[in-house]
């Protein structure tokens, strides 16, 4: 099983995001985009587990305390830079409190063998992978050695250059979950398998 654990956006957001969605992502038509149903916020990527893991997983993310966390979107970028971009991405402004909920999953999965985060968490929305179909983009944020220029997102770039920073609205997460994700012939699907309140 393919595990990650991740926050919802709500509706209203995620209808701005759809808009603006429809009217840029003509300019990177080979990208792959993400569907709206699947927009979240990743606190940690667990990876592929065995499916006996899962309970031990649900046991342990539900002994993180932590509050609710207030998110503002707005802004776009590219990962790892614009000028190698190989993920499109909205950003996500948050106070000390996404941080922390992030560390504190971090640690109670680390509990259960599975490695810590390297490097500091970067909040943010993936909206598209740049790329062929049927090939594996990843969406880290942090520089690979295959990456280099890539024409694909160069139209876009030079769009949303002309427009104001996109602004998608400010909510309050009370609950994050873990997914499942499975890689199909349209791209990843992703299930909720466990809900986990904030306080």
């Amino acid at each position: 099983m393919r595990l990650f654990i991740a926050l919802d956006i709500n509706d209203v957001i995620r209808e701005r995001i759809v808009r603006f969605v429809e009217g840029v992502s003509g300019f990177a038509a080979d990208a792959r985009w993400a569907r709206p149903e699947s927009l979240h916020v990743t606190l940690k990527f667990i990876g592929e587990q065995p499916e006996p893991m899962l309970e031990e997983i649900k046991r342990a993310l539900g002994a993180v305390v932590a509050g609710g966390v207030t998110l503002h979107f707005r802004g776009y970028g590219f990962f790892p830079t614009a000028k190698a971009p190989r993920v499109f991405w909205i950003g996500i402004e948050a106070g000390p409190e996404l941080a922390t909920l992030a560390a504190a999953v971090d640690q109670q999965t680390a509990l259960l063998g599975i490695p810590r985060e390297e490097r500091g968490f970067s909040p943010h929305l993936t909206l598209a992978r740049g790329g062929a179909r049927g090939t594996h983009i990843s969406g880290s944020p942090h520089r690979r050695k295959e990456d280099g220029p890539n024409r694909g997102f160069q139209r876009l770039q030079e769009k949303l250059a002309a427009l104001s920073d996109p602004e998608f609205g400010t909510m309050t997460a009370h609950e994050f979950f873990l997914y499942q994700s499975e890689l199909g012939r349209g791209g990843s699907r992703y299930t909720k398998l466990s809900r986990f309140a904030l306080k």
